[in-house]
């Protein structure tokens, strides 16, 4: 049966470290393209990692979105709209974004986008689908990891786990992942 209301997507983005131009602009596309479906977005920031970009173009689309912070941190005035919550526990702000997204996507980025999103699912044994931006093989490391570790320990984790080549590509992922 196809879920009736759209789904709630927790995207983990960054623009620290090298490449960050490149970065920026993956994640102003994507949140854009995402708000435009009316979904609703949770993004994180934590360890001073706040993903302007992505919440910038998100609200500039009029987009839903909820922040997660291990702190209180200081937004600029376009993203007022943006609901905050602080959650310090590392933990609890994993256990809350795991309950609350439908689909995890993850673009490219830095350590700390990695580390985010791998420690939301570690300590959750989530089930949570799973969408990562491959482009430019970001995650190719990850998708050859998944194609002949995760099918073997996993049986579902092949359709749970899906790789996008393109942010057009990650929303027709998105809907095929949630609609089961």
């Amino acid at each position: 049966m196809a879920q009736t209301t759209p789904p709630v997507i927790a995207v983990f983005a960054s623009d620290q470290g090298p490449g960050n131009a490149a970065r920026t602009a993956i994640m102003s596309r994507t949140g854009n393209m995402l708000a435009r479906q009316g979904v609703t977005l949770l993004a994180l920031a934590e360890k001073d990692v706040v993903p302007l970009a992505f919440l910038t173009s998100a609200v500039a689309a009029k987009g839903q979105v909820e922040l997660f912070c291990d702190k209180r941190y200081t937004l600029p005035a376009n993203l007022e709209n943006v609901q905050v919550r602080t959650i310090a526990d590392r933990k609890e702000r994993a256990r809350t974004l795991a309950r609350r997204a439908d689909c995890f996507v993850v673009l490219p980025g830095s350590l700390a986008t990695a580390t985010s999103q791998f420690l939301s699912i570690s300590d959750q044994k989530t089930s949570v689908p799973m969408v990562f931006l491959n482009q430019n093989n970001a995650f190719e490391i990850l998708r050859g990891f998944s194609a002949d570790v995760f099918v073997h320990t996993f049986p579902k984790a092949h359709k749970q786990v899906q790789f996008a080549q393109s942010v057009e590509d990650i929303w027709p992922l998105v809907t095929r992942l949630t609609d089961n």
